[in-house]
């Protein structure tokens, strides 16, 4: 049985009224990834062994008519990110190699809780900071609809493992693109979810073991189906245990039918243009929701342009980064900081040496841009905007990110680009979704992203949802797999 081709919450269905066992999807998965992964190298750990204990002990509880949970024996991987009790937690760096996890991370127990069986980590770059998925541990992730192209990143390895059947779920970080990025390039469906919706402790980085509560970074699904998308949503949102009186409640769709919903669009932007292939995309795409009857507005936020968000977004990202870098890396920041130069190395100087204060005036103004949004979400219900400016491109190790460029409608423009349509709605904290809507004559997938006002990732899904009924009835394509 292609057990690869069921959604995670159908295995769980079907384990627990005894059509198949635990222990033969398991062995399914694992035939898998034996057979393709060596081609995308995306699973990088494995766990076999233990994942038969589990998936055996599942199978003995559905014999007892013992629920599990929504998981009920359903095997999965975890972004290698995320720490997990016994588990090598390196985000592929080599200082952190022999790190074994002593606790579990809070939304992968949630997982663990509701029945699912962990038996591989999914490759990332090193310190989930790049668009691509290669470090010194564990190498490099392909691309399963071209192995000459990145996956993404950081959730490259998910991504990767997902859009090849490998694994029916994931679960992804996303801070400047990692879930919707990866899920773009892979032709899947990847979910950033509102700030503080999902617990972060347990996620490196920050440092293993860390406990405080980090800026912007988030967790959420990936999935090739949305009703997986969904439920894993439900299973990952709620607060941490110290705000365990604290309740989350989702509100439902705010509307019931595509012709319904007011989009805005901004499809491309002077200041940081989209390559036309990806522009093509998402314009055959609009056509597609105006022949369906849908409202389209070609609109921004008051005042905002996507120069002034970015700078914004990547001064805080700054802060974020600079936590645990060693004195010399320090010396060199401070030295880029006192220069005059605006380029990313640059920038990104000045916000990881940022003050207190300095972070604090920032911040206040992040608060008045959710204002902003807030009221522009009043008049619109949804932004349609690129997941980012490139298709999946060639694999490039040779320099830093910073030092990186990409070709865009053929000029070369700065690497650190790719973040920029990601970062509009991260640094508001806003939900977003990226879907694929078809593929190119190279047979690479194109994809959207849209964005919806805090909380709405309901909306999100369910638009999502109606659009792909309409453009993949039989389910997402599946790429020409590579054995060996």
């Amino acid at each position: 049985m292609d057990f690869h081709k069921l959604s995670a919450f159908e295995l769980a269905r079907g384990i627990k009224a005894r059509e198949y066992t635990s222990e033969q999807v398991l062995e399914h998965f694992l035939e898998r990834t034996r057979r393709y992964n060596p081609a995308l190298n995306a699973v990088v750990v494995l766990k076999e062994e233990q994942a038969r204990e589990q998936a055996r002990a599942a199978d003995k509880a559905a014999e007892d008519s013992r629920d599990l949970g929504p998981l009920h024996g359903v095997p999965m991987t975890i972004k290698e990110t995320f720490e997990i009790e016994g588990w090598p937690t390196t985000a592929g760096h080599k200082g952190y190699q022999d790190h074994i996890s002593p606790r579990t991370a809070v939304a992968v127990q949630r997982l663990l809780d509701a029945g699912a069986i962990i038996f591989g980590k999914t490759n990332v770059p090193e310190f989930a900071g790049d668009l691509q998925s290669f470090n010194e541990i564990y190498g490099t992730t392909n691309n399963p609809w071209n192995t000459n192209l990145t996956p993404g990143g950081s959730s490259g390895g998910a991504a990767a493992a997902l859009a090849a059947g490998l694994t029916p779920l994931e679960l992804g970080s996303d801070i400047g693109g990692s879930i919707r990025t990866p899920a773009a390039f892979c032709g899947i469906y990847g979910l950033k979810t509102t700030s503080g919706l999902v617990p972060m402790r347990g996620h490196v980085p920050g440092a293993p073991g860390s406990v405080a509560k980090r800026d912007m970074g988030v967790g959420g699904p990936l999935a090739r189906h949305l009703d997986d998308i969904e439920a894993e949503l439900d299973l990952l949102s709620g607060p941490d245990d110290d705000m365990a009186p604290w309740q989350v409640n989702l509100p439902p769709a705010s509307k019931k039918a595509l012709e319904e919903y007011r989009f805005a669009t901004w499809l491309n932007d002077d200041w940081a243009p989209v390559d036309n292939e990806v522009l093509s995309g998402l314009v055959g795409f609009c056509d597609e929701l105006k022949s369906l009857g849908a409202r389209l507005e070609d609109a921004q936020p008051e005042g905002l342009t996507l120069e002034k968000s970015h700078r914004l977004y990547y001064h805080l990202l700054g802060g974020v980064m600079s936590q645990g870098l060693p004195p010399k890396v320090r010396d060199r920041l401070a030295k880029l900081a006192g220069e005059q130069g605006d380029d990313y190395p640059h920038r990104f100087a000045r916000g990881a040496l940022q003050s207190h204060g300095e972070w604090l005036q920032k911040d206040e103004e992040r608060a008045q841009l959710q204002r902003t949004w807030a009221r522009f979400f009043e008049d619109h219900d949804l932004m349609i905007c690129p997941v980012t400016n490139t298709l999946p491109f060639p694999h490039d190790q040779e320099t830093s990110a910073m030092a990186r460029t990409l070709t865009i409608n053929g000029k070369q423009e700065p690497y650190l680009d790719v973040t920029v349509w990601a970062g509009v709605a991260m640094v508001v904290g806003l939900p977003a979704i990226s879907f694929p809507v078809g593929f190119g004559d190279d047979g690479l997938p194109r994809a959207v992203q849209i964005i919806g006002p805090a909380w709405s990732e309901k909306t999100l899904i369910d638009v999502a949802r109606q659009v792909q009924a309409r453009l993949f009835p039989e389910g997402l394509p599946w790429p020409e797999l590579q054995e060996g």
